[in-house]
Formats: C-alpha cells, sequence, structure tokens
C-alpha cells in the first residue's frame, strides 16, 4: 500500500480527511480503507457532484416548456381496438416465441418502510397462496412462455435479468436458489450489482461513516446502464439474441411481464423506448408524469409544475398533462449499448439531502438531527432525453393501462393510507374476480371481493 501516493491523490482533490485517522486503524482496516479509496475516481466523482449542485440550483418551474407525447406516438390498451390488441399480442408473442425479449427487475430496494430488513421481492402480502413478488413474477414468466409456445409451436426463453444493491444481492441469490428458482431454468435468471457512490457533504467532500470506511449509497435505478455495461449483460443479452428489455420495479405486484401486448406496440411505434403510464387519479396526485421539455420526452415531478398547469384540460375534458410514470418500459438492445458505450456519463445526477452518520473530527460518531448530506442518484426514465437523438434510431412512445389492471405499488406497512399489502392483496384479488367473471363463472358470495 502506497499510503503517500494516495494521500497526494486524495489531497489533489480537497480529500485528504479521508485518512485523518490512519495511524489509528489496524492492518486489516487500513487495507480496506486503501482498497476502496483507491477505486474511487475523485475527478469524476467532483464533476458529478458539480453537474448535479447546477442543475439542482437551476431548477426551475417547467410549465411554460411542456408538451404532452404527440398523438401519434401515444397509445391505450382502453381506446384500442380489439381486434389492434390482438395484433400487437400476436406480434409480442411471436417475438417472445422467437427468443427475442428478455425482462430486467429493478430489484435493489429493501423493505425497510414495510417494517422488514430483507429485499421487498421476499414479501408475503398475504395472499391465501402465501406467494411472494418474487414467486408471483416468476410464474408470470414461465406463463408467457407457454402461451408463445401455444401460439407458435416453439418455447422461446425469456431470461430474467436482476438488478440487486449490495443489501440486496446475497439474500436474493440465496432466496431463489431455496425455492428452485421458482420452477425456471437456474441459468436463465441472471443477477448483477449496481454500483455505490461516496455520500458527501453540501462542499463535496466525501463523509466518513467510520474511521476506517467512507459512507456510500447505492447510485439509483438509473444506474442500471452503468450496471449493465459494467457486469456484462449487454454480451450476455447478445449471446441469447435478445432483441429488446422489458424493464420494471420488484414493488408493483400487478405487473405483467414481458407483456406481448406492449412488446408489439412498441415494435409498431418502432420504439426505441417505451413507456407504460396510469391516467392520473387526480390532476394534482403526486406523481410523475411523461412528457416533452423543449422537444426532449422526460417525467417531470408533480414539484416541478404549479397547479394550474397540473388542472389543464383538453377540449375532450381530460387532463393535459395525464400520463403517470409507473416506472415500467420498454428498450431496445440496440439502444441500451449505444447509450451505454457512448452516452452514459451524459446522465446528470440528482440529489438527496439525508441525514447521514459520520465520524467527526475528534473520531466520534454522529448522528446528526438534520440533513447535513447529499446522496446522489440517476433514474431508470433519464435516457428517454436520448430517444430522439440521431443515433437512437427510433421513436419514444407512450402506451396507457388500466391502473386497476396493472399498477398497484407495494411501498408503505399496514396502518399507511394506500399502497400497503392490504391494497396490493386486494388489488391482486379483485383483477383474479374479474378474470373469473370474464371467463363466465358467476360469485357465490357477495362477499367475495377483496378476500
Amino acid at each position: 500500500m502506497d499510503i503517500s501516493e494516495l494521500s497526494a491523490k486524495l489531497a489533489q482533490f480537497g480529500q485528504e480527511h479521508l485518512i485523518q485517522f490512519w495511524s489509528e486503524l489496524n492492518e486489516d482496516e487500513q487495507k480496506r480503507l486503501f482498497n476502496d479509496l483507491k477505486g474511487i475516481d475523485f475527478g469524476l466523482l467532483a464533476k458529478g457532484f458539480r453537474r448535479a449542485m447546477d442543475n439542482s440550483s437551476n431548477a426551475v418551474k417547467l410549465d411554460h416548456l411542456l408538451q404532452p407525447v404527440p398523438v401519434h406516438l401515444q397509445g391505450s390498451v382502453e381506446r384500442c381496438s380489439n381486434e389492434q390488441l390482438t395484433a400487437y399480442e400476436h406480434e409480442g408473442l411471436k417475438q417472445i416465441s422467437a427468443g427475442k425479449v428478455g425482462v430486467l427487475l429493478l430489484a435493489g430496494g429493501q423493505g425497510t418502510r414495510l417494517g422488514v430488513s430483507y429485499p421487498k421481492g421476499m414479501y408475503n402480502v398475504g395472499l391465501p397462496s402465501g406467494k411472494t413478488l418474487y414467486q408471483l413474477q416468476a410464474e408470470r414468466i414461465r406463463k408467457i412462455e407457454e402461451l408463445s409456445e401455444a401460439r407458435f409451436g416453439q418455447r422461446g426463453t425469456v431470461p430474467w435479468y436482476i438488478m440487486t444493491s449490495e443489501h440486496t444481492m446475497e439474500p436474493t441469490r440465496k432466496f431463489f436458489a431455496k425455492h428452485g428458482f421458482f420452477g425456471l431454468n437456474e441459468r436463465n435468471v441472471v443477477f448483477f450489482e449496481q454500483s455505490v457512490i461516496p455520500c458527501v457533504d453540501v462542499d463535496g467532500k466525501v463523509i466518513l461513516e467510520d474511521k476506517f470506511k467512507i459512507a456510500t449509497a447505492p447510485d439509483g435505478n438509473g444506474g442500471l446502464y452503468r450496471a449493465l455495461g459494467q457486469n456484462g449483460m449487454i454480451d450476455d443479452m447478445d449471446r441469447r439474441g435478445i432483441d429488446m428489455i422489458h424493464v420494471y420495479c420488484v414493488d408493483n405486484i400487478l405487473v405483467k411481464m414481458a407483456d406481448p401486448v406492449f412488446v408489439g406496440f412498441c415494435l409498431e411505434k418502432n420504439a426505441n423506448c417505451g413507456a407504460k403510464v396510469v391516467k392520473k387519479a387526480f390532476p394534482e396526485e403526486p406523481v410523475g408524469v411523461i412528457c416533452q421539455v423543449n422537444g426532449v420526452y422526460q417525467v417531470v415531478e408533480y414539484s416541478e409544475i404549479s397547479s394550474e398547469t397540473a388542472n389543464r384540460r383538453n377540449s375532450d375534458g381530460e387532463l393535459t398533462f395525464n400520463a403517470g410514470n409507473i416506472c415500467n418500459h420498454f428498450f431496445s438492445k440496440e439502444f441500451l449499448k449505444t447509450l451505454i458505450l457512448e452516452h452514459e456519463q451524459e446522465l446528470i445526477y440528482h440529489i438527496a439531502k439525508k441525514k447521514i452518520p459520520f465520524i467527526d473530527a475528534n473520531g466520534v460518531r454522529q448522528n446528526p438531527a438534520t440533513p447535513n448530506g447529499i446522496k446522489m442518484e440517476k433514474f431508470v426514465f433519464d435516457v428517454f432525453q436520448f430517444s430522439t437523438a440521431p443515433w437512437a434510431k427510433g421513436n419514444f412512445a407512450v402506451w396507457e393501462v388500466l391502473r386497476e389492471e396493472e399498477f398497484s405499488p407495494l411501498k408503505n406497512a399496514d396502518g399507511a393510507p394506500k399502497d400497503t399489502p392490504t391494497t396490493s392483496r386486494g388489488d391482486l384479488l379483485n383483477l383474479h374476480k374479474q378474470f373469473a367473471l370474464r371467463a363466465g363463472a358467476k360469485l357465490c358470495n357477495s362477499e367475495a371481493t377483496n378476500g
């Protein structure tokens, strides 16, 4: 360990405080800290911090810049004819049967807000079957493979790429192994880990969590793109012949895996990026909306627009900005490949001010009562801005689905007003009840509603 070289490197970027306790550390602690610091590109970190802070300080209301997604790039399950829906589904199943479609799960989050310490995908919302989110999703992959085989006589594999964090990787691996990968072939379930990024104070100085350990945090679900490149996932897709990927978040109990209708719609629109959306429940629902800002597609958070804009309506009475983002996306592999190789570093971090425990100058651990630091993260939808770039070779497309059929997130413990195990369970049971009724079933018990 060349501590003098490391010290010079840290001094160059104003980070020499990170080794202020070096002489107090034992050999193992020194080795750990040395290796952690050696792996950080402090120049890139400083650049990312400056860009994030500049972007945050320049934030303004975006009302006068907003335009909805053009009508010709929108679709809706509600307004689409049965014939067109069937055509979309047919094309999607055809691609699945040919082994061209993969699914990618964003599974870095733990169930802290649910009151548990394990990964959210391992959570059981209390269904009669006792199935977890992971099991429900695995079984849906198996079913879509079966349906495509029944339609085309060829069973294509839908590989399942699962992005974990440093905290969820091992528990998730062990959980899948314990349950026999829920009937899926182990080689078709591919785990990879997103990166972490140092937490910094308001001046960009990296925070020490302990005398031998820097404070870090996952780099957000937009860290997906860096992680895909670093872990060789695009190469894996190439080897498997995958042409398109369906990306989603772990906590939506109603998610349709490799949804053939969505796939078929995106292909018909020649989409390099596609997004499923739901209508906003009410004008000022705290959800991001997908729209254009200065002609560039992005998700605009509810806090970035005024109440007047949120309430604006079209001549038909529908909200003008009504495309509620549900983190459910389509990407062509070629778009992802070019993005990762040539444009990922153009993405700007978002900042979140947090209370981050730290070691003070006297070596005493402090637990701040107010935010003292910054966690930087990227969002998966940040890449929408590139969909119209000349290199992207395609379009951006938006597919509106019914909330009651496709979106019920699990965010909070029971007792909260929404997005709880009870609401998730009820939404899934209600959907299954509707399936049964459409198939000709009759309810024998008027109480058979939420379960």
